[in-house]
């Protein structure tokens, strides 16, 4: 498979609700994932993560993405999304944001995420 087609696996993945099915398939151990929150570093740490979000969310309603592509000579992909979600305390939310995927190999060893936090109503998530 291409980066491409691991990234597009990921999302088809996250559309089917299968977020940490993805997370254990396509991150490798010491994964580093950076987001305008601050940045986390190691499987399962990200994965706690990972886990306490979907804690929060209390109806996905699907996922869309905009665009795909990758550098297969630099082992990076990239995805433009939006996910639509409500969480437990009843607000509703469309999470648009691009994530920068470095591979090595099969799995991913960081991820950025880009995205405006300003307004955005989504739980503060403890780990």
């Amino acid at each position: 498979m291409t980066y491409k087609e691991k990234a597009q696996d990921i999302y088809n993945q996250l559309g089917q609700g299968k977020l940490l099915d993805a997370f254990d398939q396509y991150y490798g151990d010491n994964v580093v994932m950076t987001e305008p929150t601050g940045t986390r570093k190691g499987k399962p740490e990200c994965r706690k993560y990972e886990e306490k979000f979907l804690e929060h969310v209390k109806e996905f309603h699907g996922l869309e993405v905009h665009h795909i592509g990758a550098n297969e000579n630099d082992s990076t992909s990239f995805v433009e999304s939006t996910m639509d979600v409500t969480f437990n305390a009843g607000n509703r939310e469309k999470l648009r944001q691009v994530a920068v995927q470095q591979w090595s190999g099969d799995h991913i060893t960081h991820e950025r995420f880009y995205y405006d936090n300003e307004n955005l109503n989504k739980p503060k998530i403890e780990i």
